[in-house]
């Protein structure tokens, strides 16, 4: 969910990125294809909104566990709306994008479009930066050396095993980002200003209310206590892992640049990303997000369109001797958990 121009970016005439631009603008990419969104829209909300009077059908019985198995994925489905939305890829305007980012990602998910929105521009802005972009700085995971080092007590015996715990620690995703959410809603700095900026922060926090309060209601309504809480720890586990196996093949185990690296813009979200393979399956698993390089140099370009910007931004990397970092899904994960692994490694010798 990140806020970006709605035309083909600007950039200098004569500079690698505008010319790739300008390739791209040129077949047509960054129209906007409202009829495809409105399709996909119905179908996503749909499924979402059917999953939850299932729900409320199925009523107090065991079964409900696998169907919060099912409203994990129908729930991360809404939240890749909300990321295109935050993208503008939907609508060129701000207003109706802001719309159904609030929509999908407060009301239905209970996630901070507006937090979102602000941690995802500093992301796109300096991708794997670890000093710069929010995904690689050091939390429950660390993802370099130095950070590594500075870790103390428990911080420094899971970073010592990162990678065998990064699967089991996405199970707390779906949590720490309702947190977040609330923390960025309520938060100060010491001068008294708000910690995340936000454009409508009284709406999100009314949104993101009638979310917490409706999805408590609705489960305490259809079933018992023990089964309710274990819907949403299902729910909420599940939500977590696949939301964290959606991003994770995009940047994990790939260069990370410091402030001695001069790049370009091209090459900055290029050597930084990686694509994954796959068909239409594959697209619709991971919200369009396996083609990350694509989205990375144009943000606000219409998922649909970045199957098809694809063979263009691959062959001009070729035509400038730019390495395209391109794999299947597992490998993706592997390499990933290679790096993880790899961090860890100097603690282990200690």
């Amino acid at each position: 969910m990140s806020s970006s121009t709605s035309t083909a970016p600007d950039a200098r005439r004569g500079s690698d990125y505008a010319r790739l631009s300008r390739r791209v603008a040129e077949a047509g990419l960054f129209d906007r294809r409202p009829g495809r969104y409105a399709v996909r829209m119905a179908l996503t909300l749909g499924a979402f909104l059917a999953g939850w009077a299932l729900v409320v059908a199925v009523g107090d019985s065991w079964w409900q566990l696998p169907l919060a198995a099912v409203m994990a994925v129908a729930t991360t489905q809404v939240a890749f709306l909300g990321h295109d939305a935050g993208h503008r890829q939907m609508f060129r305007r701000r207003g109706p994008s802001e719309a159904a980012g609030l929509v999908a990602g407060n009301l239905a998910v209970g996630l901070s479009y507006g937090w979102w929105v602000d941690k995802h521009n500093r992301h796109h802005a300096n991708p794997n930066h670890a000093d710069e972009d929010p995904d690689v700085g050091a939390g429950a995971l660390v993802w370099t050396y130095e950070q590594a080092l500075a870790t103390r007590g428990l911080s420094r015996w899971m970073a010592r095993r990162q990678a065998w715990l990064f699967f089991p620690l996405l199970l707390l995703e779906g949590l720490a980002l309702h947190v977040a959410s609330v923390r960025a809603l309520t938060d100060r700095e010491p001068d008294g200003g708000w910690r995340v900026p936000m454009r409508h922060r009284a709406v999100e926090a009314l949104l993101l209310a009638v979310h917490g309060v409706g999805y408590v209601g609705l489960l305490l309504a259809v079933m018992s206590p023990g089964k309710a809480l274990l819907f949403a720890a299902v729910h909420q586990g599940l939500w977590g892992l696949y939301m964290g196996c959606a991003f994770a093949p995009n940047h994990k185990g790939m260069p990370m640049p410091t402030a001695d690296d001069q790049l370009d813009h091209l090459r900055k979200q290029v050597l930084t990303a990686r694509n994954v393979r796959g068909g239409r399956f594959v697209d619709l698993a991971l919200g369009g997000l396996n083609y990350q390089i694509e989205h990375h140099l144009f943000p606000n370009l219409p998922r649909a369109n970045l199957r098809r910007a694809r063979p263009l931004v691959r062959a001009y990397c070729a035509e400038q001797g730019i390495p395209y970092a391109e794999t299947g899904l597992v490998e993706s994960y592997r390499q990933g958990l290679a790096h993880l692994h790899d961090v860890g490694r100097p603690l282990r010798a200690g």
